[in-house]
């Protein structure tokens, strides 16, 4: 992948919102969008449906998807017409496949699946998806609505949901209720939290569990060890994802407070950078699938420690690149720089480039967007390799912080100065070289600088 076609902060439109699912119009919940309701037993009031699988883990054709909470494997996604009324579906806007579901049956009916889902729900299912909304005293549209924005697919009226999704629905809506968050804003909080959580819950299997739960003896199945397996590691698992989430929390909230106004805790001034492999299209050519994955995950993880460690945030990973912000742009230059020292010591790895913007940046759910972050990538795209470029507010910004200086002449008469008088010149941490100015598409003209340490 080049910088250019990075998603970050990216100035393409949009799909269009399907029409008949309000505020699902990112189409990342992983449920059919606009759904035809599902009708309910008894002669209660029409629904939507309920909660299914987490969005990302796919459905192949012909077997069911995930289902929802309390339900790895079984009913799949949003059947292409409600049960019962005979009605297609809504065309989605978006290439997801919709397959026929039986919402009568359970969402699966693999014995061990159902004790793992009850060992780690911690519950039994109990009720369906009309049933929970019911308890709960949340309608049955905006139950969808939060079910939806967590990553779940609709499954119709399944007998799926436990005690904690009426408590979890009970919770959204008495924020909303009391007044303490917006309805829209809920749908948010719920979208963070399950695109978040599905990231890490999928990391953990995959690189985890997995690895774990081989057969630790002759004749043992995988199935015989991650029952217990699981059961040991849940609620050390739980306790550690709230340390982190705390201190995560603690740290965001200390940033917004001690902003300049109420305005920057939305709209702020921030330094961006991209960290891009180059290549890397051409070398997935080459390496075997295995190979390209440890690749990738080296390149990830040292790109995190050092972002974390230097005081910079990591924003997101793209595989063959990363999105970091700082505070401060000599936060930002020094993470720009050990990344390409690091990485260029490591033969493996291919050579690096690396764009950063200064500038006024919105945040939102976690990712940052603007004028700013799509400069910061197409300066990825036209820097050399194993260099830093950076644009003319970042170069005024290290200036102002005296983290370079005015000029070289400058620099130079200040150092033969406090030779004459016996001191040590001022330090300069970075130095700046003026590039010839730049068409960058979609943002015009820009005056590109090329960012070195100054020599001691």
């Amino acid at each position: 992948m080049t910088v250019d076609d990075a998603d970050a902060g990216d100035d393409r439109p949009e799909p269009p919102e399907p029409s008949g699912t309000p505020d699902e119009g990112t189409g990342r919940s992983g449920a059919a969008s606009g759904t035809g309701p599902a009708a309910s037993s008894g002669g209660d009031e029409a629904a939507p449906g309920g909660p299914g699988a987490p969005s990302g883990t796919g459905a192949s054709s012909g077997t069911g998807a995930p289902s929802g909470p309390g339900a790895p494997s079984g009913t799949g996604r949003a059947a292409a017409a409600a049960p019962g009324t005979g009605e297609a579906a809504e065309t989605s806007a978006y290439p997801t496949p919709h397959h026929a579901v039986d919402h009568t049956v359970e969402p699966t009916d693999d014995p061990l699946a159902i004790r793992l889902e009850q060992l780690i729900l911690g519950a039994d299912r109990r009720y369906t998806p009309f049933q929970a909304a019911r308890t709960a005293g949340v309608s049955m549209e905006l139950a969808s609505r939060f079910w939806r924005a967590m990553g779940f697919a609709d499954i119709g009226q399944a007998k799926a949901l436990t005690e904690a999704d009426v408590l979890a629905l009970r919770r959204l809506a008495g924020l909303v209720e009391a007044g303490l968050l917006s309805e829209p804003m809920a749908v948010q909080v719920a979208r963070s939290t399950g695109q978040t959580t599905a990231r890490l819950a999928e990391w953990q299997i995959d690189s985890f569990l997995e690895g774990l739960t081989e057969p630790p003896e002759p004749g043992m199945t995988r199935t015989e060890v991650t029952y217990p397996l699981v059961e040991l590691l849940l609620p050390e698992l739980e306790e550690f994802l709230i340390y982190v989430w705390r201190r995560q929390l603690a740290a965001a909230t200390g940033r917004v407070v001690q902003a300049a106004d109420d305005e920057e805790m939305v709209d702020r001034r921030l330094a961006v950078g991209f960290a891009d492999l180059v290549g890397f299209t051409r070398l997935t050519r080459r390496l075997e699938e295995e190979e390209l994955g440890e690749l990738v995950e080296a390149f990830e993880t040292t790109c995190a420690d050092l972002v974390a460690a230097h005081g910079g945030r990591l924003i997101k990973t793209l595989g063959d690149e990363v999105l970091y912000a700082a505070d401060d742009a000599g936060i930002a230059a020094e993470i720009a720089l050990r990344l390409i020292e690091t990485l260029s010591q490591d033969e493996t790895m291919p050579a690096l480039r690396v764009g950063i913007a200064f500038g006024t940046v919105t945040t939102r759910m976690g990712d940052v967007f603007g004028t700013t972050v799509n400069l910061a990538s197409r300066l990825t795209s036209i820097a050399p390799k194993d260099a830093v470029l950076v644009d003319s507010a970042f170069a005024e910004e290290l200036t102002r912080t005296g983290e370079v200086p005015v000029s070289e002449a400058e620099a130079a008469e200040d150092a033969a100065r406090a030779e004459k008088e016996g001191r040590t010149p001022r330090a300069y941490r970075f130095a700046l070289q003026p590039m010839w100015q730049r068409s960058v598409r979609g943002l015009g003209v820009v005056e590109p600088w090329l960012l070195s340490r100054r020599p001691t």
